[in-house]
C-alpha cells in the first residue's frame, strides 16, 4: 500500500484565496489512500515526523514536577488505551465521558477513541453530579474518565443514575477507592490492560480505525446551559477537518520553537480547538493541571501562544496599573509615554501593515527594552507573540494597552455549535478594534432579523443530540445557524458583537439596554470581580456587584474604615459612596436611559456551585434574578436610598 506522501497541514502555507479553501478541504477529506480519518492517522504520522520530540508537557500528579512525552511515547500510550477502550466493550461511534481537569489523559484518550470510531464527551472538572449524570444519560456513554477525588466521589452516586455506565477509568492515583467499588479501575491497569489484550484485539481495532468516515462523529460537545439543560452538540470529523484547514491558514505558527500553554477547560471548544490546532502542527502543549496555579505555571513554562478568556487579561491589566499607582511620579510618566508610543506604532501603523515613522520606531525600540518587555516578563510571557482570546467581550480599552506593550491578543468569536471559530484578527492583515475580526476561510457570515448573527459553511454542526426539535430552531432549512448574538458587519467584512438576543433588555420605558456591555465595562475596575445588570421590565438599570474582596479590605484600611465582617464592609455608606461615584465615571458618556441608578454590593461572589454561573464563567440570568428577587426588587423601592 502506498505512503501518504502529501502532509496536508504543509499545503496551507502557500496562503490560498476564493475556493481554494474548498480545494484544499476536499483534499485533505478525499486525497487518503488509507480511508481513515484524519485524526485517527495523527498520532502514527507525527510520529513518523517528530519522533522523540516532546509534545506534551505536564506535571506530575504527586511530585508536581514537569513531566515530558515524546511523539513516539504519545502514540504508543494511544495504541494502549485503543486496545483496553475495546476490551472494554466500547462500540463504533459509541461515547465516551470524561470528566476531569486538563491533563496528558485526555489526549491520549480521545485519539484512542478514534482509533475505535468512538466518541469522547467532555464533562466540565467543575460540574455537579445532576449535570455530570444528565451527559452522561444523555449520551448513553458506557465508560467514565475522573480526575481527582472530588470527581471519583461523584463517580460512585452515577452507578445508580446512570444504568448503562459500566465502567469508570481514575486518573489521578492519589484518587482513594472505595473497598467495595466493582466499576472502578485505574489509569495504569487500564494501560495494562491494553497491553495483555493486545494481538488480536489490535488487529480488530486497526480494522476499525481504517474504516472510519469524516462522516463520523467526532465529538459530543454539551453547551454550559444558560437558561436550561446542557445541549450535546454534535461535530463530526468534517467539521474539524474544515476547523483546521481555515485555522492553519490563518495563524502563523513554528512546531519547532512554539509552546502553547493549555489551562482554559478541555471541555471547552475554545481550547480544545486551539490544542488540537497545535498537535496537528507539531506545536508543543504544555497543559496546567491546577487551574489555580496558572500564574505559577506561565512564568515556568514562558509560552509563545496561549488562548485565553477576557477575564484573564483584565485581571493583567488592573495588576499593571495597580503597580504604576504605586510607582515614583517620573516612572508613571514614562510609563504613560511608551503606552502612547506603542499605540501609536502599533494601533495606528503595524495594525493596518504600516511602517511607522522612523522617530516612533526608534522610541518604540527604546520602551521595548525598558518597559514593555518588563511588563511582559512579569507576566510569563516574554515569548509570546499569539494569545487567541474569546468566550466573551474585552474592552477596546484593554485591547489597545496590550497591544501597545507588545502582548498580540487576537480577539475572536465562536460558539460550539460553529466549531469554536467563527472569526478572528488577521494575524498578516489589517483588523480593527472593537470588532471580532473577519469569518475565517470557508465560513459564510450574514445579520439576519433583530440584528442576529447567522453562520453557515463546513464548520457548523449537523445538529444537538436527541433534540431534533431545538435543532430545527436553531438551523433553518438552508443551513444557516442562528447564534443568538445581535451584531453587525462593517464594510471591510469585520463582524462586530454588540449583545446576547435573549440577554437584551427592555425596560418599562420602552427603551433597550444591553446588560453584557455595563457588565464589561464595569468589569475593568479593580474593585470589582462580577456583575449582573437588572432592568427588563424595570423603570430604569440596576446592578448585583460583586466587589474584589482583597481590593475592598486594602481601601477600607486604607481609608481607616472599621468593618468586622464581609456584611459589614459592603453595606458600609462611605464604600458605597466609593463605588457609586466610579461606576458614574465609568458611564458618564452613556445616555441616561443606559446608566445603572441603583445597586447593591453583595457579600459572596456568584459561583458554579450554587447554579448561578455556567461552567465557562458566564451569568445564568434566571437563576440570579429568581434568587436575589428580594433584594432586586428592593433596589425599585422608593425608599432605597434612605435605607441605604
Amino acid at each position: 500500500m502506498p505512503e501518504i506522501v502529501l502532509m496536508w497541514a504543509e499545503l496551507v502555507p502557500f496562503s490560498w484565496s476564493g475556493g481554494a479553501f474548498f480545494v484544499i478541504l476536499w483534499v485533505v477529506q478525499h486525497f487518503n489512500p488509507f480511508g481513515m480519518n484524519i485524526f485517527a492517522d495523527l498520532p502514527n504520522r507525527q510520529a513518523a515526523k517528530y519522533g522523540d520530540r516532546e509534545q506534551l508537557r505536564y506535571r506530575d500528579y504527586q511530585s508536581g514536577q514537569w513531566m515530558s512525552m515524546s511523539w513516539t511515547t504519545l502514540r504508543h500510550a494511544v495504541e494502549r488505551v485503543a486496545v483496553a477502550l475495546y476490551d472494554l466493550g466500547v462500540e463504533e461511534q459509541g461515547r465516551i465521558c470524561l470528566f476531569t481537569q486538563n491533563c496528558p489523559e485526555i489526549f491520549i484518550t480521545h485519539f484512542a477513541a478514534f482509533y475505535n470510531r468512538a466518541v469522547p464527551v467532555p464533562i466540565y472538572a467543575t460540574s455537579s453530579r445532576d449535570e455530570a449524570a444528565y451527559i452522561v444519560n444523555d449520551s448513553g456513554a458506557t465508560i467514565l474518565l475522573v480526575g481527582d477525588q472530588r470527581q471519583y466521589d461523584i463517580s460512585r452516586e452515577l452507578h445508580d443514575m446512570c444504568p448503562q455506565l459500566r465502567h469508570v477509568v481514575v486518573l489521578d492515583p492519589r484518587v482513594e477507592l472505595d473497598n467495595h467499588d466493582k466499576f472502578a479501575m485505574r489509569w495504569a491497569e487500564l494501560k495494562q490492560r491494553g497491553d495483555d489484550k493486545a494481538g488480536q484485539v489490535a488487529q480488530d481495532v486497526e480494522k476499525r480505525r481504517l474504516a472510519g468516515r469524516n462522516t463520523d462523529l467526532m465529538y459530543l460537545i454539551y453547551t454550559s446551559g444558560t437558561t436550561g439543560v446542557p445541549k450535546g452538540v454534535m461535530l463530526t470529523h468534517s467539521n474539524w477537518d474544515a476547523a483546521m484547514v481555515a485555522h492553519i491558514e490563518r495563524i502563523p505558527v513554528d512546531d519547532e520553537k512554539d509552546v502553547s500553554l493549555s489551562f482554559l477547560p478541555l471541555s471547552h471548544v475554545f481550547e480544545l480547538g486551539w490544542s488540537m490546532c497545535c498537535f496537528m502542527t507539531g506545536v508543543r502543549v504544555a497543559i496546567n493541571l491546577d487551574p489555580h496555579e496558572i500564574q505559577k505555571t506561565v512564568k515556568e513554562i514562558s509560552p509563545t501562544c496561549m488562548c485565553s478568556v477576557p477575564r484573564f487579561w483584565e485581571k493583567v491589566y488592573t495588576a499593571i496599573n495597580d503597580k504604576l499607582e504605586a510607582a515614583p511620579p517620573v516612572l508613571r510618566m514614562l510609563v504613560k509615554r511608551a503606552i502612547a508610543v506603542g499605540k501609536t506604532r502599533n494601533i495606528k501603523y503595524v495594525r493596518q501593515g504600516k511602517k511607522a515613522p522612523l522617530l516612533i520606531e526608534k522610541q518604540y525600540q527604546y520602551f521595548e527594552n525598558k518597559i514593555y518587555r518588563k511588563f511582559r516578563q512579569a507576566i510569563g510571557i516574554e515569548n509570546g507573540y499569539l494569545f487567541p482570546t474569546a468566550g466573551a467581550m474585552l474592552s477596546d480599552k484593554i485591547t489597545e494597552f496590550l497591544h501597545a506593550v507588545g502582548i498580540n491578543i487576537t480577539i475572536g468569536y465562536g460558539l460550539s455549535e460553529t466549531n469554536a471559530s467563527v472569526s478572528f484578527f488577521q494575524q498578516n492583515g489589517p483588523f480593527t478594534v472593537g470588532t471580532v475580526g473577519t469569518p475565517i476561510p470557508g465560513v459564510e457570515v450574514k445579520i439576519g432579523n433583530e440584528n442576529e448573527i447567522l453562520v453557515k459553511g463546513p464548520t457548523v454542526t449537523k445538529g444537538y443530540y436527541n433534540k431534533p426539535e431545538e435543532t430545527a430552531k436553531a438551523i433553518d432549512a438552508e443551513g444557516w445557524f442562528h447564534t443568538g448574538d445581535c451584531g453587525e458587519i462593517t464594510e471591510t467584512g469585520e463582524i462586530i458583537i454588540t449583545e446576547r438576543l435573549k440577554d437584551l433588555y427592555k425596560t418599562s420605558n420602552g427603551k433597550y439596554i444591553a446588560p453584557q456591555m455595563l457588565e464589561i465595562m464595569l468589569g475593568q475596575d479593580k474593585y470589582i470581580e462580577q456583575v449582573a445588570v437588572i432592568g427588563d421590565g424595570r423603570k430604569y438599570v440596576s446592578a448585583l456587584i460583586v466587589p474584589n474582596f482583597d481590593e475592598l479590605k486594602a481601601y477600607a484600611e486604607k481609608k481607616h474604615i472599621e468593618f468586622a465582617t464581609i456584611e459589614e464592609l459592603v453595606n458600609n455608606a462611605d464604600i458605597h459612596k466609593m463605588m457609586e461615584d466610579r461606576i458614574n465615571d465609568y458611564q458618564k458618556d452613556l445616555a441616561s436611559y443606559e446608566q445603572i441608578k441603583r445597586f447593591v454590593l453583595l457579600p459572596r461572589p456568584f459561583t458554579m456551585e450554587s447554579g448561578e454561573l455556567t461552567n465557562t464563567l458566564k451569568i445564568r440570568r434566571p437563576v440570579i434574578n429568581k434568587r436575589y428577587a428580594p433584594l432586586i426588587d428592593a433596589m425599585y423601592a422608593a425608599d432605597f436610598r434612605r435605607k441605604k
